[in-house]
């Protein structure tokens, strides 16, 4: 069984959608460690509305902050502080689906970064969205990751932008799994449908 985590290039970039089809497509368990505002409707609800098979689990998050910033200025607004020991990977003989918060070097505490939460055998997915700009932070999310020496690969997410996609599929070298068109909306029959598209490049 595999952990996939599901990273960005930056936020609102697609990432819950991201990891909704995954979860979907694996039957995977579903795991946010850190979750920062928006606790009546987070991201661990929203996927788990997303999700038709009756496989998955829908672990609990770590830290439920109840500012939507960056993790360590909302643990710091609840008088609470991150510490990494606290994050513990759910036990499960199921595939995982990991997501992140922000992009990679969001903060967390003082000390740390999301960065710190990888584990070498993660096969990890980033999300990708055409902005001016996201070429830049593409490049520099997925080059941090292979100095790391771990499996990337990407989703482009958004409606497509065949100039920006292609100059990073060319520098990055990793593997495409697919694009997340600018749906009118997501439901659980779109998400099925972007799941069973995925899933041969996911295994």
């Amino acid at each position: 069984m595999s952990t996939y985590f599901i990273t960005g290039i930056g936020t609102d970039v697609g990432k819950t959608i991201a990891s909704a089809i995954i979860t979907e497509a694996l039957e995977a368990d579903y795991w946010k460690p850190i979750q920062a505002g928006d606790l009546e409707n987070c991201d661990t609800k929203k996927v788990e509305q997303l999700v038709s098979n009756r496989k998955s689990v829908f672990h609990s998050n770590s830290y439920a902050l109840n500012t939507p910033m960056s993790p360590h200025a909302a643990a710091e607004i609840d008088n609470i502080e991150i510490d990494l020991k606290g994050i513990q990977e759910p036990k499960t003989t199921n595939h995982l689906v990991i997501e992140g918060a922000g992009g990679l070097l969001v903060p967390i505490n003082e000390q740390h970064t999301i960065l710190d939460l990888l584990q070498p055998n993660y096969k990890i997915i980033v999300v990708s969205r055409h902005y001016l700009g996201s070429i830049n932070h593409s490049l520099l999310t997925v080059n941090l990751l292979q100095e790391k020496g771990v499996d990337v690969a990407i989703i482009f997410s958004g409606n497509e932008h065949k100039t920006t996609e292609a100059i990073i599929t060319k520098m990055t070298d990793v593997k495409v799994i697919g694009r997340i068109d600018e749906e009118p909306y997501f439901d659980k029959n779109v998400v099925k449908e972007y799941a069973s598209k995925f899933k041969s490049n996911l295994l």
